[in-house]
């Protein structure tokens, strides 16, 4: 059996359990059937593979997620000085950096981490090259300098 199929289906029946809150005989056997139709339907529809599932990210997740994390607070903290010192203090600027990942999940994940810490704004993906909208030049520099790159790319090793 595909690992894919396998963790689809781990995923949606524990979704089912704790969403629906209900742990007697019918509400299993109906989340059971309803399971069974998404997995058909994806199986139909050739959906399930790496790109839909990509359990190769799984045991590297966590870590990343921990240094995000860490971003975000200090690019939140970050922000809230922008806002004291006023308008003085932003210097907003658009550049476009290069991509050095390999997979779409990657660059994408790489894409969603810049919009996710504030000051950052990744407008457009295109040419594998990420248009950028910062608040400072200081954190576009940040971001030019590629730790947030390189922390990506651990996840695709």
């Amino acid at each position: 059996m595909n690992k894919h199929i396998i963790s689809l289906f781990l995923i949606l029946a524990i979704l089912w359990l704790f969403n629906s809150g209900m742990y007697t005989p019918l509400p299993i056997a109906l989340g059971l059937v309803s399971i069974g139709f998404v997995i058909w339907l994806s199986l139909r529809m050739g959906i399930i593979d790496d790109e839909s599932q990509p359990l190769q990210l799984s045991r590297k997740l966590p870590a990343y997620y921990f240094w995000l994390i860490k971003k975000i607070i200090q690019s939140n903290i970050d922000v809230v000085l922008l806002v004291w010192r006023g308008n003085g203090a932003i210097s907003p600027c658009v550049a476009s950096i290069p991509i050095g990942q390999q997979s779409e999940i990657a660059k994408v994940i790489y894409a969603n981490s810049i919009t996710l810490t504030p000051g950052t704004v990744a407008m457009n993906i295109e040419n594998d090259r990420v248009q950028i909208h910062s608040l400072t030049t200081h954190s576009m520099e940040e971001l030019q300098q590629g730790d947030m790159a390189r922390q990506v790319n651990r996840l695709e090793m």
